[in-house]
């Protein structure tokens, strides 16, 4: 009886690793195929878009230039990195400090970001929406 379980154990493990071993080779064999390129750059595309990422990128520096009272603003944070440092606790005002770091360098980034925007606005205008890009 003991044998008989071994037996099956053993088929079933050689079976689940021949199934498995059929899966990765169609898995291989699918990464050798060379996907399609893109056409074109999405001109068209990135065109029916600027509204809307004009308005994202609107409402974050809004809301990462306000007031200490906003949540997600810059000046909330350094706020709190101000009372971290009061309070003596450095390892927070540390750890505050690196993500004031990195918001205030986002506010630098999306700024760049909105001037790009304008550029890529005033090209959809002068080029049909995209449309007459070649």
């Amino acid at each position: 009886m003991h044998i008989r379980r071994h037996t099956r154990t053993l088929l079933a493990g050689l079976a689940a690793t021949a199934v498995l071993a059929g899966t990765a080779g169609t898995a291989a064999a699918d990464a050798g195929t060379p996907s399609a390129a893109p056409a074109g750059d999405g001109a068209k595309a990135l065109c029916k878009r600027v509204p809307k990422i004009d308005r994202r990128i609107e409402r974050a520096l809004r809301r990462l230039d306000a007031k200490a009272g906003t949540r997600g603003s810059v000046a909330r944070l350094r706020k709190r990195v101000d009372n971290a440092k009061k309070a003596g606790h450095t390892e927070i005002a540390t750890y505050l400090q690196n993500r004031l770091t990195t918001r205030e360098s986002l506010r630098t980034d999306l700024r760049q970001r909105q001037k790009d925007l304008t550029a890529v606005k005033t090209w959809c205008q002068d080029h049909d929406g995209g449309k007459a890009a070649s």
